[in-house]
């Protein structure tokens, strides 16, 4: 049955999502591998990526230095497990209703890659994953700032995103040019209050990922130093 990406986006706004992106799957080929959908796939031809944003005022308790827990909760726990994926579901359901395989993802961590060991010679591991920000830079729906997070042009970084793969040849979005959102200003690593973001001058500590033939980079930060501020430890942090 036809199915376009017109099509796919018109049945996206109408369930509620604040955008879509489509990417065609030759964008990802220089991926990592363990970060290659089409080892999700194989004959997959097509990435939909699904945003929601975040809601401003989620933020305002944390603001006001008064009620934290709501933004970890809500717009962080129930926008990655409940409200997004219902409408990725329905997404997926869509584009089965139409005689073709759709494949929803969880964005999970990639950096934990791999966990276990392949199950077989010359075989991938068993639990691969994929970078959901890669995922949606190929889409086209925003790029990774310096500080690995994930910048749309419209919520900046208050997004929340899912993915879904598909044999279906759909018509891609262009990608947005890299350095349009993030200007490698150095705020963040500046700002960030446990180190944990290299400057955008250090290159060493810097990851560069080629997708849909344009080099894509980002500062490689250490999450072991964020976890440590996050829980009040950022006193033992030299």
């Amino acid at each position: 049955m036809k199915l376009t990406s017109e099509m796919i986006k018109a049945k996206a706004k109408d369930f509620g999502l604040d955008m879509v992106g489509i990417a065609n799957i030759e964008r990802y080929q220089n991926a990592p591998p363990m970060m290659d959908p089409k080892n999700y796939f194989p004959e997959a031809k097509s990435v939909i990526v699904t945003v929601m944003r975040i809601p401003r005022g989620s933020y305002r308790g944390i603001e006001e230095g008064t009620h934290w827990h709501n933004y970890t909760y809500y717009a962080y726990n129930r926008l990655n497990t409940l409200f997004r994926p219902r409408l990725t579901y329905a997404l997926a359901c869509f584009i089965e209703d139409h005689g073709w395989e759709a494949v929803p993802n969880y964005p999970a961590v990639p950096e934990r890659n791999p966990v276990r060991m392949p199950v077989g010679e010359g075989k991938m591991p068993s639990d691969i994953v994929t970078s959901i920000r890669l995922m949606a830079v190929g889409a086209g729906v925003g790029e990774i700032g310096h500080s690995k997070v994930f910048l749309n042009p419209r919520f900046g970084p208050r997004v929340r995103l899912g993915s879904i793969l598909t044999d279906a040849e759909l018509e891609p979005d262009p990608m947005i040019e890299p350095g349009t959102i993030c200007n490698k200003c150095n705020r963040c690593a500046k700002d960030c209050p446990g180190n944990a973001i290299p400057g955008v001058r250090d290159k060493e500590k810097q990851l560069t990922v080629e997708i849909g033939g344009k080099k894509i980079t980002w500062g490689d930060v250490d999450m072991g130093r964020c976890t440590l501020t996050h829980h009040g430890f950022n006193n033992t942090i030299s």
